[in-house]
């Protein structure tokens, strides 16, 4: 997503309101609306700077759905009209042929004046948008694709779930995920406290619920993780100064800092988040908070390999299922970039 210009357009005199007209067709099994699951019609683009784009790489992996759904990367920056494919050679996706995400969007809506945001989905045939909903579109990797999921791939959206799932995933959306932008971006003293007490006191919340079990919802990893993860994994890099999100760090935080690591260290988290890209979007992208657009060298990213002890409450992360396997070397993050 482009926070710039996903969120603005929604920001009233002090309060931040994210903006919520994405495209909202799905892509089904069964047909039932524009865009059908199909193997190799699809390309996901993404940027490593962006949790909601994190998201989508994440279950991706965990699902083993690379053959079926190819991947590509913008650059952590963008202007105003776009992201762009400035990390490949001659600067354009070699699938597409893009320079600019913009195209995709206007290939399909050649007026489209509302926020160019990834992760899309992009029909490579047509080189049109698919659907732009981030929120849904990993919940529908995890069971309108399920035929093409890899063996061994891990329930993240189990049926007898849902229902507290879902309340689950609202709250943390609201509060934590889109909680530090509330803070980041308040036009107002008051606004800030607002974002600020319901971002600390959810995740007060979340550090109650994670005291007893391994992940949010049991002993095995769900969506609900992978939501809270792409937050929590950029918390002290990003959010503790850039937005002023700083009652605590997350290493201040034992049962959060403890269940950040644990998942950081399963295969398909921490080989995914890009620590350098990440911190060049927020303080370059952001200049109305950081005019400087210094990015800062810190935190030390060494103690996310330590040790975290949850095994100690029991449970499989990847429940009935295995681990994926490693990264396809195309999709590997550059030196230097993980940990």
């Amino acid at each position: 997503m482009s926070d710039d210009q996903a969120g603005h357009a929604g920001t009233d005199q002090q309060e931040f309101r994210r903006a919520s007209n994405y495209i909202t067709d799905r892509i089904t099994t069964d047909g039932s609306g524009p865009w059908q699951v199909e193997p190799g019609r699809y390309r996901l683009v993404v940027a490593r700077a962006c949790p909601w784009a994190n998201r989508a790489i994440i279950v991706r992996r965990l699902l083993g759905l690379e053959d079926a759904i190819s991947m590509a990367t913008c650059g952590p920056t963008h202007d105003e009209r776009s992201w762009t494919f400035d990390l490949e050679p001659d600067r354009r996706d070699p699938v597409l042929g893009y320079e600019r995400l913009q195209e995709a969007y206007l290939a399909r809506f050649p007026d489209y004046d509302k926020g160019i945001t990834v992760p899309a989905l992009v029909d490579v045939p047509s080189g049109s948008v698919a659907t732009n909903d981030f929120a849904q579109m990993t919940l529908d990797f995890a069971t309108e694709w399920a035929a093409h999921h890899r063996d061994g791939a891990p329930d993240l959206y189990p049926e007898p779930l849902r229902d507290e799932m879902d309340s689950v995933m609202e709250r943390i959306y609201t509060d934590v995920n889109n909680g530090v932008y509330r803070c980041g971006f308040a036009r107002s003293q008051e606004a800030y406290e607002r974002a600020y007490e319901r971002l600390f006191g959810t995740l007060d919340w979340l550090s109650d619920r994670l005291s007893t079990r391994r992940f949010l919802m049991g002993g095995s990893i769900t969506e609900a993780d992978v939501r809270l993860f792409t937050t929590l994994v950029r918390f002290d890099a990003v959010y503790h100064g850039h937005f002023k999100c700083n009652r605590h760090k997350l290493t201040e935080m034992p049962v959060l800092w403890a269940y950040a690591r644990d998942l950081f260290q399963l295969p398909g988290f921490g080989d995914t988040v890009d620590f350098t890209e990440s911190k060049q979007h927020f303080y370059v992208v952001h200049a109305h908070i950081n005019p400087t657009r210094i990015v800062p060298r810190g935190p030390d990213l060494t103690g996310w390999l330590t040790a975290h002890g949850r095994e100690a409450l029991g449970g499989s992360p990847f429940g009935d299922g295995t681990a994926p396997g490693p990264l396809a070397p195309r999709e590997a993050l550059p030196a230097g970039h993980g940990v």
